[in-house]
């Protein structure tokens, strides 16, 4: 089952140039960690969409795992953004509520959904 939110998209016709993708998947411990993980989502969604050199940010939960993808500018924004405010509180309460994984790559062509869940699955960084 999927369910996507699309927040904001990279212009048609976008530039030439080399983008960082990063994409994110937790899933919660417990059920009753979801109102925990909404608190700490839904500021770090707004974040993410203000943050400098953000160029893309969509949200979609596939098989019960909270996807996150964004595209940046370049890697420094990203981790300008990364351990700041409403996210950087949200990287902190992780342990607590959920397990995931995460990668992040150079691109200059931003794949669909289901390569980048290809990706995530295969190549994604395991946090606990």
């Amino acid at each position: 089952m999927t369910s996507q939110q699309s927040v904001r998209r990279l212009p048609n016709g976008a530039s030439s140039g080399t983008v960082y993708v990063s994409i994110t998947g937790l899933r919660l411990k417990r059920p009753w960690h979801v109102f925990r993980f909404y608190r700490h989502a839904i500021p770090s969604l707004r974040q993410a969409n203000d943050a400098p050199g953000n160029l893309r940010t969509e949200v979609r939960t596939i098989n019960g795992v909270h996807h996150t993808l964004t595209v940046w500018q370049n890697e420094a924004a990203m981790r300008a953004f990364l351990y700041s405010g409403a996210h950087g509180r949200a990287i902190r309460a992780f342990r607590q509520i959920a397990t995931g994984k995460t990668f992040g790559f150079h691109t200059e062509n931003v794949p669909g959904w289901g390569e980048i869940h290809e990706i995530w699955n295969s190549r994604g960084r395991d946090y606990h």
